[in-house]
């Protein structure tokens, strides 16, 4: 359901990005289109590095954490994906993420408060949470979803700018007039909700890949209690609010007071779903 859910909403993203083409003009949206496929290109095959050196996260080998080290092998075998790198972040905000632009460049990086916070058990969940994440490509489709979002928003700054400058033609022409604002406010608005809610559906299978791929969800269950609790305690106070979505919880105070705009469900929402699973 949640893949359906992913086709969907990527289908109407796509849609509202035909209609916004066809209300402002082509060649405006030809170089949006360029403008932000080349700067989501770069930001897509470049994001590991990236994030994780604003996370001044630290590439660890089996002696440095062999418990930490054997979960993820061992996760990465059952799911039958290369052995991604792993990554402390020097932090006690409980969180963890995975990047990588495909399995073969993927990897997983944890906190260390998360690693002195969870069991085995849980923690072994939050990882095969992350591998699922690697394993259904969910940086591509993030990256995708991103950079129709980022075409629609682009172009929605030149409506803007045409209605203040008069590029729209007549300014006592009531359609054109409408027609900027409909580009200008609420094209990036509507693309903005239709983005984060396929984050949201992404969250909601790596939940249920996680589940699967260690036969039981209790783990997982515990584990994002206990990160919940801990964000609310310590969130995290260096690092980018624009990076949420990578983590497993929202990682920064504040971030999920809107859910309409939240790139996570609610906890308690995932929490529910993970019970209701039969594996």
């Amino acid at each position: 359901m949640n893949q359906l859910k992913t086709t969907m909403l990527l289908a109407v993203l796509t849609a509202l990005l035909l209609w916004v083409g066809s209300l402002w003009s082509t060649a405006g949206l030809i170089v949006a289109g360029i403008f932000v496929i080349l700067l989501n290109g770069l930001a897509f095959f470049f994001s590991d590095k990236i994030i994780l050196w604003m996370y001044k996260a630290k590439e660890i080998k089996e002696k440095e954490d062999p418990t930490y080290y054997h979960i993820v092998r061992d996760l990465a075998k059952r799911a039958n994906l290369p052995m991604p790198k792993v990554y402390v972040i020097p932090t006690m905000t409980p969180n963890a993420f995975a990047t990588g632009r495909n399995p073969k460049h993927g990897a997983v990086a944890c906190t260390e408060g998360i690693l002195q916070l969870l069991s085995k058990e849980e923690l072994t969940g939050v990882l095969a949470h992350e591998l699922s994440h690697i394993k259904n490509r969910d940086t591509l489709i993030t990256a995708v979803a991103g950079m129709i979002a980022g075409v629609i928003s682009y172009v929605a700054v030149m409506a803007r700018w045409g209605a203040i400058f008069g590029m729209g033609g007549d300014r006592d022409n009531r359609s054109g007039l409408i027609q900027l604002i409909l580009i200008g406010i609420l094209a990036p608005i509507i693309a903005l909700i239709l983005q984060t809610a396929i984050s949201r559906a992404r969250e909601y299978l790596a939940d249920e890949g996680a589940a699967k791929l260690t036969k039981d969800p209790k783990g997982l269950i515990t584990a994002l209690r206990k990160i919940e609790d801990g964000v609310k305690h310590k969130p995290l106070t260096f690092g980018n609010a624009a990076t949420s979505s990578q983590f497993i919880i929202q990682p920064f105070r504040g971030q999920a007071l809107l859910q309409l705009f939240s790139t996570h469900p609610s906890t308690q929402k995932r929490i529910q779903r993970l019970e209701a699973l039969k594996v």
